[in-house]
């Protein structure tokens, strides 16, 4: 493999295929629909939090809103609030950055390189001396799995990996891919409020249907239950195709009556009964180290992802690792689990109303929406 190259036309071409096949899934019907469904949820969870500090909830449209408690108003987009600052967030939303710091602290983070479309060099090395499947992700500036494939094995793979990550960052990330389950940890203030593992999406195969069609049916399932299964659709893409290739399936596979098939590895479109609550699971060291990241972050408000396949023993022990720190958690599966929800909104909410003062520049909007 050390003589192996990825031409630039090659991938110039991979690029173009890669960035059609985004539009037309930023152009599906379905998609758009199920976006609509996803923002309701956020302006229900909102609208609760608010209500239950005694305020109000009103939608500027687009997903954005604005709170009102006794003069005080805050506007939030979706899950994204005032609680940390533009600067903070960019750092966490830097991977590479963020694998930096954390390695600076001690913290087991995947062996990883950066690289680009136009010098790939870097990732076929990585990927040569790797000694196992990789990862290649969009370097920042994403979220909800975008442009991530995993299970990378062969250059070829790698090339068109790399194409769909580049349609979200120029700077691409492949990482190795560490085996075990993936967990969520929510931080606020350098507390640990929320956690849950988060297992890979699934079908069951019925006997007569493709893998395809078993997917087309759990899609219309989660459209015909709005936001209540899951908030998004699961992507025939090239993450689906390598998962089912490990299992020696294709979507064109019809599996027997019963059988349990992991459709992505990537668990970012998985739905809300495929996570589970595991406060009480979490081996204290780990709870300990996820605090000293994110107060190394400075960052108030954050999701912590990590990979272990024993999560209640040290990250060291175990062979786990930290995969990133979310600056913008997803909130909707803190709702949706499949031992009941936390409400996350109420607590962040509540932060914000209490730091009101300490942030007035930033939180109090002195003016109502609309005036003079």
């Amino acid at each position: 493999m050390a003589s192996v190259t990825l031409h630039p036309l090659a991938l110039r071409g991979l690029y173009v295929m890669a960035m059609g096949k985004a539009f037309l899934r930023f152009r599906d019907p379905r998609r758009r629909r199920q976006g609509r469904h996803q923002d309701d949820f956020y302006q229900t969870m909102w609208a609760s939090a608010a209500q239950e500090l005694g305020g109000t909830y009103e939608s500027l449209g687009s997903g954005l809103g604005e709170i009102e408690i006794d003069g005080w108003r805050t506007r939030v987009l979706e899950n994204v609030t005032v609680i940390d600052d533009p600067v903070t967030l960019a750092i966490a939303h830097n991977k590479p950055l963020t694998h930096r710091i954390l390695k600076r602290i001690g913290l087991p983070i995947p062996r990883h390189a950066i690289f680009t479309l136009k010098n790939a060099k870097p990732g076929l090395n990585f990927l040569e001396t790797c000694g196992r499947e990789c990862v290649v992700k969009p370097s920042g500036g994403t979220g909800g799995g975008r442009g991530v494939t995993t299970g990378i094995r062969a250059p070829f793979q790698l090339a068109r990996a790399s194409a769909w990550a580049a349609c979200y960052n120029d700077e691409l990330l492949i990482e190795e891919q560490i085996e075990g389950d993936n967990y969520r940890l929510l931080y606020l203030d350098g507390q640990l409020i929320d956690a849950f593992v988060r297992r890979r999406p699934t079908v069951i195969g019925d006997g007569r249907s493709t893998v395809r069609q078993l997917v087309d049916a759990v899609n219309e399932q989660r459209l015909s239950h709005r936001a209540g299964i899951s908030q998004v659709l699961l992507s025939i893409d090239l993450d689906m195709r390598r998962t089912l290739a490990r299992q020696g399936l294709t979507l064109r596979s019809r599996p027997e009556c019963g059988r349990l098939i992991y459709v992505k590895t990537a668990i970012n479109e998985n739905s809300g009964a495929d996570n589970t609550t595991v406060m009480d699971q979490l081996c204290p060291q780990i709870v300990s180290d996820c605090s000293r990241a994110v107060e190394t972050m400075r960052i108030r408000f954050a999701g912590i992802d990590l990979v272990t396949p024993d999560a209640s023993i040290p990250l060291g022990e175990s062979g786990g690792v930290v995969l990133e720190i979310n600056g913008t958690p997803n909130l909707y599966y803190h709702y949706h689990k499949s031992d009941g929800a936390f409400p996350v909104a109420s607590h962040v909410l509540r932060k914000l109303w209490e730091s009101r003062g300490s942030m007035a520049r930033r939180t109090d909007l002195r003016q109502p929406v609309g005036a003079a």
